[in-house]
């Protein structure tokens, strides 16, 4: 799944408004306007398509987090890092913070319905596969999956 589709479904599910997008990106140190944000939003066959790079993806996790939580006391503001491949671990973590999500609520929450007619049916995952997915990178037991 491609960083504007992820961002998409991250602006439909937490009903983020542009101006909201255009906010979240500048309290991570990032300037973007309502026509970049709208570019992101399209589909690859929609003219004036930009892609969400990793790096921009990861100046609007930081910016949620800030959003969502506020920022730290004391805390630096936020200077543009270089950064490699952004990870689904990567993602899935930055969301948990923003969102402050702990273990067990995380885990029930991925138990989603399969569809929208099914009432019972939901995802298999154990929370021992959330807890690994969730443990960092250089722990040898972590999944990127």
């Amino acid at each position: 799944m491609a960083n504007n589709e992820i961002l998409r479904s991250i602006r439909d599910a937490l009903n983020i408004d542009d101006t909201t997008m255009v906010q979240v990106f500048k309290e991570s140190g990032r300037d973007v306007g309502l026509s970049t944000i709208s570019a992101f939003l399209k589909s690859e066959e929609e003219d004036d398509y930009i892609p969400c790079t990793d790096p921009v993806f990861r100046f609007f996790l930081e910016g949620l987090i800030i959003h969502k939580r506020g920022r730290k006391d004391n805390a630096p503001s936020l200077a543009p890092q270089p950064v490699g491949q952004l990870t689904r671990n990567d993602i899935i973590k930055k969301l948990r913070i923003a969102l402050d999500l702990k273990r067990m609520t995380w885990w029930r929450s991925l138990r989603l319905p399969t569809s929208r007619f099914q009432k019972t049916t939901s995802v298999p995952c154990s929370e021992n596969r959330i807890t690994s997915i969730i443990r960092s990178a250089a722990i040898g037991s972590s999944r990127d999956s």
